[in-house]
């Protein structure tokens, strides 16, 4: 029994006040005074939680759970404590700290207790000194700072000793509860600077050697991009700092890191190389994730119909990436059935198109598709769809110094010949035709092994030529014998 339980006990039982209940006191107390009972009711046992509960006493816990105010703490056994979440910068469930015991709360069945170092509930200009830990609520800014209050005493942050990095709008902590340690004190002029940063940089290295402890090669280890650069991204591992160049950003091509990843984002990368001695560690994010061209030769074989994605356009030809990481290349060459001046007269990045593919080789990482070949070819029926002599009708593409092509249907061209423009002398093709512009032409050749078709516009609006019976060559004129004369001389003819 308790010393209050006692207490009111004694309250409730008083002799006295009911004397019907002065017998049953006697006989609960077996003749034996109150002082003698509290002596023999059970006290706290070594390593229970009040026992535990001296002010001062300091534990080292485990974070098991993470409230909205609090951080609940596994002190082993079976003692449990809460810390206030002001007093960590970061946390999360397994971290191990050490706690100063402040109090054990009845009421919650629990220990309170401060990260070992922090001054709380006490702190005053008596028992501050430079180094110590204290909490304090950021009460306004200046040029300058921030502005605190620790326990009615007012306090200053400079603003390079607010965060690790530089903060552009330190406006956001107006209002927090955050932890501080004293750097400047005066007593006498109540002169008080704390700084946030010190706190920051010495967790920053306990976890940093806690995470270069663990870090080994070939390890998938999540982290935070905290900054990106031309040649890469930097990522926080807990403390350290790993370096992912833009060539171990994925699979897929990339010229900038930013085109992958951005500040802010949560990645995960695999460890690929560690120098203990310079401390840098690189990191692949490709690595760690399938590679997309193990089993390509089996999805992606020779004559397969694809659809894919433009992602960059060049001069001999087209990039299109048919999966993430697997990017192939649509030559020139392989475009169209006509002549095209270049790839963008017929596509845009973003667009998606359907290919076939025509060569793969995996260990080369290199696929090739075509789109002529993805669909009919106009050539195969164009002998009969245009015979010779007949009169058509297509779209000026373009103008060249020797005549004008003239698209007949997608992807069959035909060229008329600056000679073949029009009746009389043409200087320059286009003061007979522009381009976009529709005209009519006769069918004068076909060929479609060289995909050519001839043109002429002068001679659509003559009628075709009747077939003729084919007409005899003349007979070979008989040569005239010379006359000889006599003596064996001729004459001169």
């Amino acid at each position: 029994m308790s010393e209050q339980q006692a207490d009111a006990y004694k309250e409730k039982f008083r002799p006295g006040t009911d004397p019907s209940l002065d017998s049953e006191v006697e006989a609960a107390l077996g003749g034996m005074s109150m002082d003698q009972i509290l002596a023999q009711s059970p006290q706290p046992q070594e390593g229970s939680q009040q026992s535990e509960a001296a002010a001062g006493n300091t534990r080292k816990g485990k974070v098991i759970r993470i409230g909205a105010d609090e951080v609940f703490i596994d002190l082993g056994g079976k003692s449990q404590a809460m810390a206030p979440l002001v007093q960590f910068t970061e946390v999360k469930v397994g971290d191990e700290f050490e706690f100063t015991v402040d109090h054990f709360d009845a009421r919650q069945g629990v220990l309170l207790v401060n990260r070992k170092g922090v001054i709380t509930s006490n702190a005053s200009w008596d028992n501050l000194d430079v180094g110590s830990i204290v909490e304090g609520m950021v009460t306004g800014m200046n040029k300058g700072g921030l502005e605190l209050e620790i326990k009615g005493m007012r306090a200053f942050m400079p603003a390079g000793q607010v965060d690790l990095y530089f903060q552009k709008d330190i406006s956001t902590f107006l209002g927090q509860k955050i932890l501080a340690e004293v750097t400047q004190l005066d007593r006498e002029k109540r002169n008080l600077v704390v700084s946030r940063r010190r706190i920051l940089e010495r967790e920053k290295e306990e976890h940093r050697q806690k995470t270069l402890a663990e870090l080994a090669e070939g390890q998938l280890r999540r982290g935070v991009v905290r900054s990106v650069t031309d040649f890469g991204a930097f990522v926080d591992l807990g403390g350290v700092d790993g370096l992912i160049h833009v060539s171990e950003m994925s699979h897929r091509r990339g010229r900038k890191p930013s085109e992958f990843v951005k500040v802010g984002d949560l990645v995960e990368a695999k460890v690929i190389k560690m120098d203990p001695q310079t401390g840098k560690i690189s990191l692949s994010l490709k690595q760690a994730s399938a590679d997309p061209w193990v089993g390509a030769d089996t999805k992606y074989a020779v004559g397969t119909p694809v659809t894919g994605r433009v992602t960059r356009i060049e001069p001999f030809g087209v990039f299109i990436e048919v999966e993430e990481g697997l990017e192939g290349l649509l030559p020139v060459s392989e475009m169209s059935w006509q002549r095209i001046r270049h790839p963008s007269d017929l596509v845009k990045v973003g667009d998606t198109i359907k290919l076939v593919v025509i060569s793969l080789d995996p260990e080369a990482r290199k696929l090739s598709f075509s789109l002529k070949q993805a669909g009919p070819n106009p050539w195969a029926t164009a002998k009969e769809k245009y015979p010779l002599d007949s009169v058509v009708t297509g779209n000026v593409t373009r103008l060249v110094d020797f005549g004008a092509f003239v698209e007949l249907e997608p992807g069959l061209e035909g060229l008329v010949h600056i000679s073949e423009l029009a009746g009389h002398r043409v200087k320059t093709v286009g003061d007979v035709v522009k381009a976009g512009q529709e005209i009519k032409a006769r069918v004068m050749e076909v060929d479609p092994n060289a995909r050519r078709i001839s043109l002429s516009i002068r001679r659509a609006t003559e009628s075709a030529p009747a077939p003729t019976a084919a007409t005899p060559a003349p007979a070979p004129a008989k040569k005239k014998k010379r006359p000889e004369l006599k003596g064996g001389l001729d004459w001169n003819w």
